[in-house]
């Protein structure tokens, strides 16, 4: 069996050298001998490639996708994907988030099952402060209330799957990348199973408005749901203002000039008109950029050199 490792580089210099000794010692251990690790880089700002071709003089099985600049981290997963020939596939980070030594456990759990086309890493507990924990909860949440499918929540990068499905995951052409729902929405026979995922040593590239970005990106890339939500509030107003319409003119009609339209009711009415409509035009015009990106059908990403020891 051939074995093709994927994993993106971006500020990577400092975990390369232990991520590839503890790879190679897992490769050892399950006895692959056949086997490539595709590192892509997505215009990391450090000496990523330097290490890695010196290190490509050791261990010829390396090979370098250097791409034109950053294109971001799904963008230059799928690039590592498509560039896969092993009959199996592993994704994974080299931060040391998650050990690369979990190949281990993919490799037997899916020897043990036959019948499995992934098999994917789930945290048992989100790992970071309280902030964190509540903002990775509202995220799940967020998602799985637009989501066509049922996506796990804490799942994590790190993943073994098959050729046939990483074939058909290639064939999606989206081009607003939500990489967590693509995998589940191909379906395929998937099982999840608990994995650690450590503290990164040093500074993550996520901060916390990357975060929310990712999060507001998740949600209209990969449902049309809050349309249909915008929609039926949008309803309930109209509904709720002809009541009061109603109801205002009655009081008129009852009470005659004693009654006093209150200037404090109509201007939090507007206010509240004004929101909407504003974050009703912010959400439609976010979903037509998308389509407009998608139409566009400019490449994913654009591979600048490929370094390997032929």
């Amino acid at each position: 069996m051939k074995l093709s490792i994927v994993s993106t580089l971006y500020k990577s210099e400092p975990f390369l050298d232990q991520f590839i000794e503890i790879l190679i010692k897992s490769i050892q251990y399950i006895e692959i001998q056949e086997f490539e690790i595709i590192f892509v880089n997505d215009g990391s700002p450090d000496n990523s490639i330097k290490v890695l071709r010196k290190k490509q003089q050791e261990i010829k099985e390396i090979v370098i996708l250097d791409l034109s600049r950053n294109f971001g981290h799904h963008h230059a997963i799928l690039a590592g994907l498509s560039h896969a020939n092993g009959e199996h596939v592993f994704l994974i980070d080299n931060d040391l988030e998650v050990s690369p030594d979990f190949l281990e456990v993919c490799y037997y759990e899916m020897r043990k099952d036959k019948n499995l086309d992934v098999v994917y890493g789930v945290q048992r507990e989100r790992k970071g402060k309280s902030i964190e924990k509540l903002g990775g909860q509202l995220f799940w949440w967020a998602i799985n209330k637009v989501s066509e499918v049922e996506i796990p929540k804490n799942i994590v990068t790190e993943r073994l799957m098959t050729k046939k499905y990483v074939t058909h995951l290639l064939e999606l052409g989206d081009a607003n990348l939500f990489l967590a729902g693509m995998m589940h929405w191909v379906g395929f026979n998937q099982k999840g199973i608990f994995v650690e995922k450590k503290l990164r040593d040093g500074e993550s590239t996520y901060s916390t408005k990357k975060r929310l970005e990712l999060m507001s990106h998740a949600i209209t890339s990969f449902s049309g749901k809050p349309l249909h939500y915008l929609f039926n509030i949008g309803v309930t107003i109209t509904g709720v203002s002809i009541l009061f319409i109603f109801y205002f003119a009655a009081k008129k009609i009852f009470y005659g000039s004693s009654v006093q339209m209150g200037w404090t009711s109509i201007i939090m009415i507007n206010i509240l008109i004004l929101g909407i409509i504003s974050t009703a035009l912010g959400l439609i015009g976010i979903y037509l950029f998308k389509m407009f990106r998608q139409v566009q059908n400019r490449p994913r990403f654009i591979i600048k050199d490929i370094y390997k020891i032929i």
